[in-house]
């Protein structure tokens, strides 16, 4: 009973983990062919048809690189680093409901659990940059490990009005509660920012500065290559995909038609979220090719004087607007 039991969870966790890495392998694929239409210029086109090969081309060489280690690095910590940063990234994606019944984890409290995971995240970070034992890695961590925690609270805050809003901790329950209306119509201002937040939250251009290569070479992974810059990557690419799928379930209804038609409910609900995920995506790339970077002193100022008073101030605004019509419960 207890192998069937092991062999269910291997297989659910496969049905996850596998499309995950298919979805990684073709947005690197989808944001370099984007940037270079936006450039006017040729992205990849050699590696099979139309380049469709060039991401997995790209892991076999990563693949089959050295690995090679720093003299003076902390080679356990080195090594474990990478592995955990992967690791807590896929961890995320057990309670994310791709659509009705599609889920690995429905738990009532899934929200605190996504806070629990993304806060453990920071923890990688500053080991990689401290055991690399080299100064351009250490300022990465550094700048890396402030914008994540700054970015974190700001984030916080906005998922509580969502948690007000519909009355529940649980994904699948904050999805139903949108069956009649988005959220990003009543909370256009809050959803705008939390996507700068989740810009920030995972490094993206303008935001990407713990790896201004300008300043910091690569920031908190310059030390790493072959497959241990390739884990890094990896967990890099799969959090953007889920920033961009709680951005769908909070604010685009999750799996839920885009009008609430008869026949659109005859397209499945992972298709729709899906669909709605790629638009994030697309957007994503398109303010990387479109706004300058940062500078630093600016990124830290926008996320504590302006993003946390006025991610405080519309907690007070929405739940006092549910309290004078009574739908707080």
């Amino acid at each position: 009973m207890t192998f069937f039991l092991m062999l269910g969870i291997l297989i659910k966790s496969l049905v996850i983990i596998v499309p995950v890495l298919i979805a990684v392998a073709f947005f690197t694929l989808l944001e370099r062919k984007i940037m270079a239409n936006i450039q006017r210029r040729r992205g990849p086109n050699v590696v099979g048809l139309f380049g469709v090969l060039q991401p997995f081309a790209d892991g076999l060489k990563l693949l089959i690189k050295e690995t090679i280690i720093p003299s003076k690095a902390n080679k356990i910590i080195f090594l474990f680093a990478p592995i955990l940063a992967l690791f807590l990234s896929f961890l995320n994606y057990t309670v994310l409901p791709f659509s009705l019944f599609n889920v690995f984890a429905d738990i009532n409290l899934g929200v605190l659990y996504i806070f629990a995971i993304s806060s453990l995240s920071v923890y990688a970070i500053i080991m990689s940059g401290w055991s690399s034992n080299s100064r351009y890695a250490f300022l990465g961590t550094l700048r890396s490990t402030a914008q994540m925690v700054s970015y974190e609270v700001s984030i916080g805050l906005i998922i509580i009005n969502i948690l007000i809003a519909a009355n529940s901790l649980n994904l699948h329950n904050i999805v139903k509660a949108q069956t009649y209306i988005w959220y990003i119509i009543p909370l256009f201002p809050l959803f705008l920012l939390f996507y700068i937040s989740a810009l920030a939250e995972t490094n993206r251009p303008p935001f990407d500065l713990p790896e201004a290569e300008a300043e910091l070479v690569a920031g908190y992974f310059v030390e790493y290559s072959a497959m241990t810059f390739a884990q890094f990557f990896l967990g890099e690419n799969i959090n953007i995909i889920f920033m961009c799928s709680l951005m769908t379930i909070f604010f685009l209804g999750g799996w839920l038609p885009i009008l609430n038609i008869y026949l659109f409910y005859l397209i499945p609900g992972v298709i729709w979220f899906i669909l709605k995920v790629l638009i994030f995506l697309f957007t994503f790339v398109w303010v990387r090719v479109t706004f300058p970077r940062y500078r630093y002193d600016q990124l830290m100022r926008l996320g504590w004087k302006i993003f946390l008073p006025l991610s405080l101030a519309w907690i007070i605004f929405v739940s006092s607007i549910l309290l004078s019509f009574n739908i707080l419960v």
